[in-house]
């Protein structure tokens, strides 16, 4: 079958056929205009010719020189040359025909049987003259004559193209609007009725197609259209239907999720935790029973952690199950939420599930970071199918308790580790102050003892003297001790308890304290403004032993990384030199620094006071291993002075 010509190709070649038609009658119009411009100059010019012809018989009855005579005798033969040639430029030329050129041909016969007359002066005067003009004008006039009559010819062929011009425009026009309405404006409006019927809802609205060109395309277009929308409609219902199950049952899934994870959240106990878990997760998944099994610290037993509405006797049975024995599950890195029939099961435990009439397990592993930890079953006395959605919520809860779970067992290591922490501190605070001045007074007493046996009074009254001293100096070591570890920080600013440790600090030495702060930065951890508060106090203690100032000052910059500094009035010292106590709370207080990541600076001269810096590095943490800082106790027993 051959193709149809499209809609483009028939527009096409109906604009170029009309263009063909029309161009060729511009060309023929323009032609004949140019005949009867060129005519109507001829006619001109053989008018002109007339005119010249009086003008030579009046020269020679005036009897003008010959030269005048001779001037307008060639004017004649020019005119006549241009007649028979023409003048394209002009435009000028004769339209030749039969008779045009026989009149022609007698005009230049009367002129050239004249000519000689006329140009040796022997033309006799007055009337013969004349007739000679007459003769000649006469042919003049034939000639005109004929040329006026071709132009009469042209001028009614114009006429003709301009009717037929005309003729040809009303039936293109009718033709264009017929061709329009059946090509394009008729299949237009059957498309526009079924757009109509399509947003009325009606879906089954077809478009004739009884053409193959742009037109046929767009109707099977939009009829392929209304049949995909019709079964699209058809099935929407059910679509929608369905879409809403798996919402709310997506909804119902991510409420379970966000309840168990609430709670798992709050639990404080792993009973607690357990027992709420698996009841939550029975609910949820509408199981007949859930157990919680833990693996031990080996891998080799499942140990029941908790269980909801599974069968005493059953409990006392499987509470240490051994690994790879039974269905319920495996500590196989690789192991999946699975649906296990228990009628079809030959192990041993699965026949006491059997028993109590449960059909179907749901074995859901608990993993931690591609560790296995323990699994959740699930009992069910009816068959059960996990769809995809529920096997990952599954999964999703499993994962929730296993991080539950390795929280509190975090939380429990680091409650354990504070306990250390506080031990290790409270171990070093006595051994760097009080277990010191306790040496001293043993050595005291040992040189009392002496100085009794020997009978020496004054040697007694000087150690009695100095054991006062030491104790006195015991007494505020405790006192001081009990101050540092009453300090609390404040979570978002140190300044509180900056402010807090120097109005103690003055309420003990009654000396003038100054707390300044400036710039900003982040707030400090709470174990980091821990250290930082003991620096300070460390350095506060040295000034009020050993540094006999009269004004205290206390500045903090803020920044990136945040700085302390500790000033005094006082004798000062040389840093160069080791000087006992001081020496000890300088390593003291670098021991705390380093804990943080910080630096500790000493800046001292004698009598000029003393500046102790810390410098945190930026963005300080806590510390961590705070508590295994090693402890150099002294061992007290029998000395010898």
């Amino acid at each position: 079958m051959r193709n149809k010509p499209t809609l483009k190709t028939k527009l096409l070649a109906l604009g170029a056929g009309f263009l063909l038609v029309a161009m060729a009658s511009i060309g023929l119009t323009l032609w004949v205009t140019w005949n009867l411009e060129g005519g109507a100059a001829a006619v001109n010019e053989a008018g002109r010719m007339r005119m010249q012809a009086w003008r030579l018989s009046s020269a020679v009855q005036a009897e003008l020189p010959p030269q005048e005579v001779q001037g307008l005798i060639n004017t004649f033969d020019q005119s006549l040359v241009l007649l028979r040639e023409g003048d394209a430029a002009r435009p000028l030329f004769v339209p030749w025909d039969q008779e045009v050129s026989r009149r022609f041909q007698a005009v230049e016969a009367v002129w050239s049987s004249q000519r000689p007359v006329w140009s040796i002066g022997a033309m006799e005067r007055g009337r013969a003259s004349q007739v000679a003009a007459q003769d000649f004008v006469e042919a003049i006039d034939r000639f005109v004559l004929a040329i006026e009559m071709q132009l009469s010819s042209l001028t009614a062929l114009l006429n003709l193209f301009q009717f037929s011009m005309m003729a040809l425009a009303i039936i293109g026009t009718v033709v264009m609007v017929y061709t329009g309405y059946m090509y394009v404006i008729h299949p237009l409006d059957y498309l526009r009725q079924g757009l109509r019927k399509l947003e009325s809802g009606d879906f089954s609205a077809r478009v004739n197609v009884d053409t193959q060109d742009e037109f046929g395309q767009v109707a099977a277009g939009f009829n392929h259209m209304a049949l995909t929308l019709q079964s699209m409609y058809e099935g929407l219902e059910a679509k929608v239907v369905d879409k809403t199950k798996r919402i709310e049952a997506q909804r119902a899934r991510l409420e379970a999720l966000y309840e168990v994870s609430a709670f798992l959240a709050r639990a404080s106990t792993i009973e607690e935790l357990a027992n709420g878990f698996s009841q939550r997760v029975r609910v949820v998944m509408k199981a007949d029973a859930v157990v919680v099994r833990w693996s031990d610290e080996v891998n080799q037993r499942y140990l029941m952690l908790a269980s909801n509405c599974f069968p005493a006797e059953m409990q006392e049975d499987e509470r240490s199950l051994l690994a790879g024995a039974c269905a319920c599950g495996s500590l196989r890195p690789d192991a999946r939420t699975r649906v296990i029939p228990i009628h079809h099961h030959g192990a041993e435990p699965i026949r006491h599930c059997a028993r109590a009439g449960y059909r179907n397990l749901v074995s859901v592993p608990v993993r931690l970071q591609q560790r296995m930890l323990g699994e959740v079953d699930l009992f069910f006395r009816s068959d059960v199918h996990l769809s995809a959605d529920e096997s990952e919520l599954l999964d999703a809860l499993a994962s929730h308790l296993a991080s539950a779970l390795e929280g509190l067992r975090a939380a429990a290591l680091e409650r354990e580790a504070a306990v250390g922490e506080e031990r290790a501190l409270l171990a070093r605070e006595l051994h760097d102050s009080i277990a010191q001045s306790l040496v001293f007074l043993k050595i005291q007493v040992q040189l009392l003892r002496t100085a009794l046996e020997r009978s020496q009074p004054d040697t007694v009254q000087r150690t009695m003297d100095e054991l006062d001293e030491g104790l006195r100096e015991s007494i505020n070591d405790v006192r001081e001790l009990l101050v540092h570890f009453r300090t609390r920080t404040n979570s978002d600013d140190i300044e509180a308890a900056l402010q807090e440790t120097l109005q103690k600090f003055q309420h003990q030495t009654g000396l003038p304290t100054r707390l300044e702060i400036l710039g900003e930065g982040l707030p400090l951890p709470a174990d980091v403004q821990v250290q930082v508060l003991h620096v300070m106090q460390e350095a506060l203690s040295n000034v009020r032993k050993h540094a006999g100032a009269t004004h205290v000052s206390l500045d903090v910059q803020k920044g990136a990384r945040w700085q302390f500094t500790v000033r005094d009035n006082g004798i000062g010292f040389d840093t160069s030199v080791q000087h006992g106590e001081t020496h000890v709370g300088s390593k003291i207080m670098r021991e705390r620094a380093e804990r943080i990541g910080a630096q500790v600076r000493v800046e001292s001269h004698k009598g000029e006071g003393t500046s102790v810096t810390l410098t945190l590095p930026p963005y300080p943490v806590a510390a961590v291993n705070v508590a295994t800082v090693g402890l150099d106790l002294p061992q007290f027993g029998p000395q010898t002075p």
